[in-house]
């Protein structure tokens, strides 16, 4: 396919491809898949060889949140049966996070629900970082705690925070109808305050919400402008109590496609399969690898992945290898310059002609409710986790 070519050409010059083109990679059918997969496998490699980075998330603090996110279990009268805890103490957070390094984790990711931290928030938080930065030296913490206050970020880069996550999650566009108690703009301006304060950005998006190819697109080319080092790609999980839990939207293939078509917009950027793929690619996660160059072990903040001993032998038997704490993820230009996607000067303004009027979503699909397991392990009980 001349659009596949194209679009390598321009994956392995780091050059943005248009939207219409991004577009084309969303309606390409399903015995254009594996070429389709193929083709963003060759940038994946180019930038990243065949490592994977593996991350853990640790859940501070579960449920109770005031915001009112429609995709999360944790939210504003989510009648979700989740587990439910306030703080854990820095030695218990830090337990946690031993558990996933011991599974092979590079990342930790402390994560806490919340609108945004008190300034105690962010006090107890940097004495779990350092807490963890004494036990594993080596280990990256990324800390997402939700909106910043001014300073926020600067008090979490001096505990010794490497990276800050918040997610944009859908287009701007279509963020009214996902959430109210918030703004878009409040959440770029969070990136943004951790970008300023020399932490590594985090932010990525949720697919099968019922968004559009458009949609899609504006949310990956508006990540791009943002240009974090990390997007991480969520696949929503319908989770029984919240509003979008009839939402089945998504095919292996689709979620494939949305992958690559993150890849082709991202080509040097850490692309991280994030939470939703046991329950949207299922048999197909392998497939995945050719295009993320990251992955969660083990579970999620409030279900449960599987196991990280099957996440580990699913690495090896598609031909790739954990990443080691000493290898730097980031290609040489990125790591040299702090971030950058290195083709445009001055930033990464999106380009390419508007798209078409989004086509209306696709109809939904039968409910996998018996892939969706509230997690009952790990932090907040008295069971092992899952690393």
């Amino acid at each position: 396919m001349d659009l596949l070519n194209t679009l390598v050409d321009k994956g392995l010059r780091r050059e943005l491809p248009t939207r219409d083109e991004a577009l084309a990679v969303l309606a390409t059918s399903d015995d254009e898949l594996l070429d389709v997969v193929a083709a963003a496998g060759k940038v994946r490699r180019q930038w990243f060889g065949r490592r994977v980075k593996l991350n853990y998330l640790v859940n501070l603090k579960s449920g109770l949140c005031p915001e009112d996110c429609s995709y999360c279990s944790q939210r504003l009268g989510s009648e979700a049966g989740i587990l439910k805890y306030t703080w854990l103490k820095p030695d218990e957070a830090t337990k946690a996070a031993a558990a996933g390094v011991a599974g092979g984790a590079k990342r930790v990711c402390l994560v806490a629900s919340g609108r945004g931290p008190t300034d105690r928030d962010v006090d107890r938080v940097s004495q779990t970082i350092e807490a963890i930065k004494e036990q594993h030296e080596d280990v990256e913490v990324c800390a997402c705690l939700g909106l910043l206050s001014q300073g926020q970020a600067d008090r979490l880069k001096s505990a010794g925070a490497d990276a800050y996550n918040h997610n944009l999650n859908t287009s701007e566009g279509t963020y009214g109808q996902i959430t109210t108690t918030h703004t878009y703009a409040d959440r770029v301006d969070t990136v943004q305050q951790a970008q300023a304060a020399g932490l590594s950005a985090c932010s990525g998006l949720i697919a099968g919400m019922g968004e559009s190819d458009a949609d899609l697109v504006d949310v990956v080319f508006s990540l791009r402008d943002l240009d974090p080092d990390s997007v991480p790609v969520n696949f929503l999980i319908p989770i029984e109590g919240t509003p979008l839990a009839k939402e089945w939207h998504l095919t292996p293939q689709r979620c494939l496609r949305i992958l690559a078509m993150v890849r082709f917009v991202c080509p040097d950027v850490e692309v991280r399969l994030a939470g939703g793929r046991e329950v949207h690619l299922r048999s197909m996660q392998p497939l995945a690898l050719n295009l993320v160059n990251s992955i969660f072990l083990g579970d999620y903040l409030t279900t449960e992945g599987q196991s990280g001993q099957s996440d580990l032998d699913m690495i090896a038997d598609a031909g790739f290898e954990v990443e080691g704490a000493d290898t730097t993820t980031l290609p040489e230009h990125r790591a040299l310059t702090g971030g950058g996607c290195g083709s445009h000067e001055g930033g990464c303004a999106p380009c390419g002609e508007t798209p078409e009027a989004a086509p209306e979503p696709s109809e939904v699909l039968a409910a996998r409710t018996d892939l969706v397991t509230v997690r009952r392990r790990g932090t907040g009980t008295d069971l092992a986790p899952n690393a």
